[in-house]
């Protein structure tokens, strides 16, 4: 694939986390994909002949990795896990206000809506928050966290709640006494 097919390609995958995160996955119309990256129609299947599922599970396979690599980066210059989690809570709820309460976690709603009713969506959403959570439990036992498994999901769900909260409320506050219980936690 040329590099003009894989631009399109990513403004599609764009678009669609665009979509879902703000709209959940029916809220992600193939229609409000195309018209939302400016994509021909035909570029759509010919990228993701699996069609809307596939376009789905790819963009959030896709917003995971991209998420994964900003706290990978910040794990880079954290001097420890709470500083680490408190950082990634700040960022993600200054992403979640500048974009009006709009974006919070690119895996949740599609988690929500469709876990129950789609194995593929399913298996792409577990392996999202399994990286997520392996990245936790591994910097949690380098830090010698006694339990960092059950900790690290301890957190990794903190977060998500916090994340569903703050966009509920409108407000950081929930984002604020989760990163203080879990300094309090670790």
């Amino acid at each position: 694939m040329g590099q003009k097919g894989e631009e399109t390609r990513g403004r599609l995958l764009d678009a669609t986390r665009d979509l879902i995160e703000s709209g959940g996955y029916f809220g992600a119309g193939l229609n409000q994909v195309i018209t939302a990256s400016g994509a021909p129609r035909g570029s759509l299947y010919f990228h993701f002949p699996g069609g809307k599922d596939q376009l789905v599970a790819e963009s959030v396979r896709r917003a995971g990795r991209e998420i994964g690599q900003v706290v990978h980066d910040l794990a880079e210059t954290a001097p420890d896990t709470v500083t680490l989690v408190t950082a990634v809570l700040g960022l993600l709820g200054d992403r979640l206000e500048a974009s009006g309460w709009r974006k919070g976690c690119p895996v949740a709603t599609v988690a929500l809506e469709m876990a129950a009713t789609s194995d593929p969506l399913q298996e792409v959403c577990s392996e999202v928050y399994g990286s997520w959570e392996g990245s936790l439990r591994d910097r949690l036992a380098a830090d010698g966290h006694p339990e960092a498994a059950d900790v690290a999901v301890t957190v990794l769900a903190l977060i998500e709640g916090a994340l569903l909260l703050a966009r509920a409320h409108r407000s950081r506050e929930p984002l604020d006494r989760v990163s203080r219980q879990i300094t309090a936690l670790l």
